[in-house]
């Protein structure tokens, strides 16, 4: 959900949150609240698993590029192959909507996120990032030196978290001066310091960046990448429970998985990659500047398609890809008519994630079979929740962009309606995040949606004992295969940048090939891809 500098968080135990719901109103009837799946159709995604012959051609089309896939990276591959002045750059989509994980969605003619909801600042290795944002007029060159609109930085307050019947400033309450906690986080900092500095190229590439195939690559990198990061920190003594879930909720917040599942290297990436980590009341301590709107990053989505217009295809579930001699060809079925389209190309680009480009590509190059089976995937569960009005708050630190019960199952939630200018606060839409254990993907396919909202309501009742007077609706939105989990041994793998680096008819851009679902990762893909 945030960025590393983002995370103003300093620690202390785990507090009461289990038990914070005290004296709140009882929960709402089963069935009082409208509920509903929206977003993604599974039953699409699924349909690559069925056996058979397939129905007989319906329609036969052809185009200068095909690009598969329109989240992130498909809509950058199609972006840069217009700048190359390819004519006739079709994209083909499986949901009707295109943006991917960077999808929005409305509620009461309110704008709100399905997935991603911010972007940071780009570094000076995200080019492509940088360039989208000069065109887009979000950053800007003023007297030699790059300045962001300030209309859609992330206003103030922007996080805040619920301790022990109260709000506190920042994403977790203040830790005692010298106390083993306060020791530890310091240490910690010391710790990502000394990564930054001794993992640096020798030609001057930084240690980690955004994205990360432009950062150097040695044998601490390697090292780390050997391990998890459980075992690391463990190995050097950092064992305050405080830190260790700090560290686990920014695993969980940012990659969807735990301390024992992502790779040592994953987690300090994450802090390193950007400003570092800075302990609690250091100097160097500052939130850091965000993209954000109400609707999330389908914003800059929304905006990398419109110039496709009629190019774009929605509702088409590609079946079949074959890499000819002369041609790519692309078999896909049409969900609106039901029918079945093939599809002719000099080059395609498979901005797919790798498990189902594994699925479609006839005869699959090594790469990517190996590549497909390295990944593993995590679930999410992202739930809008409508309100008529502002809810109860406790005392503490005012309504924020981003609010976290501190020991929650969920990652917090955002308001939608954050970046309004409206002077009174009303009526809005929280959105919650949940990053699920991959044992909960199954139950993610439930038609009822009822037992998700509840869970979504619980850990919003800690906070907000009033939340079941106020919710008009709940809309959900379930991702089964959300993001590639950065495991020990995936970074660097042969088979990924075997994959990045092809520059055959077919070619491949997804954030899969960096291990995470990182904006900068998805864009630089795509928009390598796209080079001649």
């Amino acid at each position: 959900m945030r960025p590393p500098a983002l995370r103003r968080r300093t620690l202390l135990g785990w507090g009461a949150a289990g038990v914070l719901a005290a004296g709140c109103s009882p929960p709402a009837a089963p069935g009082a609240v409208p509920v509903q799946w929206v977003g993604a159709s599974h039953a699409r995604g699924h349909r690559l698993r069925r056996s058979g012959a397939l129905p007989p051609v319906a329609v036969e089309r052809r185009a200068g590029a095909l690009v598969l896939g329109a989240g992130v990276a498909g809509l950058a591959a199609a972006r840069g192959l217009r700048q190359r002045g390819i004519e006739e750059v079709h994209v083909l989509e499986l949901e009707d909507q295109p943006g991917g994980n960077s999808r929005g969605h409305q509620m009461a003619g309110m704008a709100c996120p399905l997935g991603a909801h911010y972007l940071p600042l780009p570094g000076p290795q995200a080019r492509e990032v940088s360039e989208l944002l000069h065109e887009f007029g979000l950053l800007k060159q003023e007297l030699g030196r790059t300045v962001a609109d300030e209309r859609h930085l992330c206003h103030s307050p922007q996080e805040r978290v619920f301790f022990e019947g109260a709000w506190a400033e920042g994403l977790l309450p203040p830790v005692e001066p010298g106390s083993r906690t306060a020791q530890q986080l310091q240490a910690f900092a010391a710790a990502v310091a000394a990564v930054q500095r001794e993992g640096a190229g020798r030609r001057g590439e930084p240690a980690f960046a955004q994205p990360a195939h432009r950062s150097a690559w040695g044998a601490l990198q390697a090292e780390l990448d050997a391990q998890t990061f459980a075992h690391w920190l463990g190995a050097r003594g950092f064992d305050d429970a405080h830190l260790r879930w700090y560290l686990g909720y920014c695993c969980r917040d940012d990659y969807g998985a735990t301390l024992d599942e992502v790779s040592a290297w994953a987690g300090l990436h994450y802090f390193a990659s950007r400003h570092g980590f800075h302990a609690p009341g250091s100097e160097a301590e500052a939130r850091e500047a965000v993209f954000t709107w109400p609707e999330g990053n389908a914003w800059l989505t929304q905006r990398l398609a419109a110039p496709l217009g009629d190019r774009l295809h929605g509702g088409r579930t590609v079946l079949q890809v074959t890499e000819g001699r002369h041609a790519v060809e692309v078999l896909a079925w049409d969900e609106a008519a039901q029918r079945l389209e093939r599809w002719t190309a000099p080059q395609a680009v498979l901005a797919l994630p790798l498990f189902i480009a594994a699925r479609v590509v006839q005869n699959a190059p090594a790469a990517l079979t190996q590549a497909a089976a390295q990944l593993q995937y995590a679930p999410w569960l992202v739930a809008n929740v409508q309100i008529d009005a502002p809810l109860f708050d406790r005392p503490g630190a005012p309504p924020s962009w981003d609010n976290v019960v501190y020991g929650g199952r969920g990652l917090g939630y955002v308001d939608a309606m954050h970046q309004s200018l409206r002077p009174v606060p009303g009526a809005t839409v929280l959105t919650a995040y949940h990053a699920l254990p991959r044992s909960e993907r199954a139950a993610l396919l439930a038609d009822d949606p009822s037992p998700w909202a509840a869970r979504v309501l619980a850990e919003l009742r800690q906070a907000h004992p009033d939340i079941d007077q106020r919710v008009q609706r709940i809309d959900l939105m379930r991702w089964g295969h959300a993001m590639a989990i950065p495991v020990p041994g995936l970074q660097r793998h042969a088979a990924l940048q075997a994959l990045r680096s092809a520059r055959g008819r077919l070619r491949f851009a997804h954030a899969d090939l960096a291990g995470c679902s990182v904006f900068e990762e998805a864009c630089s893909a795509g928009a390598e891809a796209a080079l001649a």
